[in-house]
């Protein structure tokens, strides 16, 4: 027989599915695969053959056969995978999963995009079965309290796709081999102890500056001497706005003389010192019905700390998959290189204390070495570059 003549019969084969004769079609498409030169193509008409005659380890092998000839078949793909479905064989899971990522980007037909769907589907149903036996089993550790590490919690959340995978991505410069950590441990901290009891102080001399309208500006400046972003919304925009008393590794003097208790309170604090740009210690802004959009900071050698002050309620704050609620006079340390954002849906102000701190991983000599190399950067570059998110 000629190739020619097994794509006659193979044509014939669909004809008769297509008319609604899958006995037909098998006994045709099996004469087509007798001649040794039948494609994937007739493999899979002769599995969708198989299947609807209720035949379901014929449909397997020619679904297997199918695939061999064309491993990314997401028809064949389909037929296996429901028949390991079928007698309970876990391994269906993955053959679900592989018509998703075949099917990923390509423009498809309505009723192969159906088939897709419902690979999800059944792919998120194999998911959620396998994280609660797994969560179950786990549970029996530690004499019945489970697992006891956060990390380990995170990332089983991870790996059961609850989560989103959020590394570092600072926008300028990248120091390696430092922790992927979204939010720090307080305790590693010991000289927030100090900021924390002069919250009322502080408090209070925040509530002197916002009599002053003046003392607060735009977060996000316009700067004639650098290209002008949109910065999702919020350049030049008073809804995020700030009270340095640093700025740019100088003190503002019209508003540190009206905190001298705020900077009693950061005397401990390992502030990040780099010429003409840090530290940054200010009091932030959020009005009413505004928000911060995702956004990464520009370098991870530092932390960002956050003193609440003005908490209102229904203000929410997200730094990778980690979400929280600011606590009036509960700091908390986070590295702004990893994705975060912030809101405010209350009808009132919600207003931080914000400073920078060296990252506790890195030695004096990595700092100091960092501080030269952007005196070096400012030097060519014409004076401080972008520090804003």
């Amino acid at each position: 027989m000629t190739p020619s003549e097994a794509k006659l019969l193979t044509q014939t084969g669909i004809n008769a599915l297509r008319r609604g004769n899958p006995a037909e079609a098998r006994a045709v498409l099996e004469r087509a695969r007798a001649t040794g030169l039948a494609d994937a193509t007739t493999h899979l008409a002769l599995a969708v053959a198989c299947d609807a005659l209720g035949d379901s380890p014929a449909a397997q092998v020619a679904a297997d056969a199918a695939l061999a000839l064309e491993p990314r078949n997401l028809q064949a793909l389909m037929i296996k995978a429901d028949h390991l479905d079928a007698t309970g064989d876990v391994a269906a899971a993955s053959f679900y999963q592989s018509v998703v990522k075949a099917a990923a980007g390509a423009q498809l037909p309505a009723d192969v995009q159906q088939l897709v769907a419902r690979a999800q589907a059944k792919c998120d149903q194999y998911t959620r079965q396998f994280g609660t036996a797994l969560r179950q089993q786990l549970q029996g550790l530690n004499g019945g309290a489970g697992p006891t590490s956060k990390r380990f919690a995170q990332s089983l959340d991870i790996l059961l796709g609850e989560k989103q995978l959020y590394l570092q991505e600072p926008r300028l410069y990248y120091f390696p081999e430092l922790p992927q950590i979204q939010f720090f441990e307080r305790a590693d901290f010991p000289w927030l102890d100090a900021v924390e009891a002069a919250t009322a102080d502080i408090r209070d001399e925040l509530l002197g500056l916002l009599d002053d309208s003046a003392a607060f500006v735009p977060y996000v400046q316009f700067d004639a001497a650098r290209p002008s972003l949109s910065r999702g919304g919020m350049l030049n925009n008073a809804n995020w706005s700030a009270c340095y008393l640093w700025k740019n590794g100088e003190i503002v003097p019209e508003n540190a003389r009206r905190c001298p208790r705020t900077l009693k309170a950061l005397e401990a604090v390992p502030l990040v010192h780099l010429p003409g740009r840090s530290p940054s210690v200010l009091f932030s802004l959020l009005k009413p019905g505004a928000r911060i959009p995702p956004h990464h900071g520009i370098l991870n050698t530092r932390l960002i700390c956050h003193l609440p002050l003005i908490v209102p309620p229904n203000c929410g704050f997200r730094v990778g998959n980690d979400t929280r609620e600011w606590v009036e006079g509960q700091a908390w340390l986070f590295d702004d290189t990893i994705e975060h954002e912030a809101w405010n849906l209350s009808d009132q102000t919600r207003v931080i204390l914000l400073f920078e701190v060296w990252r506790p991983e890195l030695t004096a000599q990595e700092r100091a070495l960092v501080g030269a190399m952007f005196s070096v950067i400012d030097q060519h570059r014409g004076g401080v570059g972008d520090w804003s998110i």
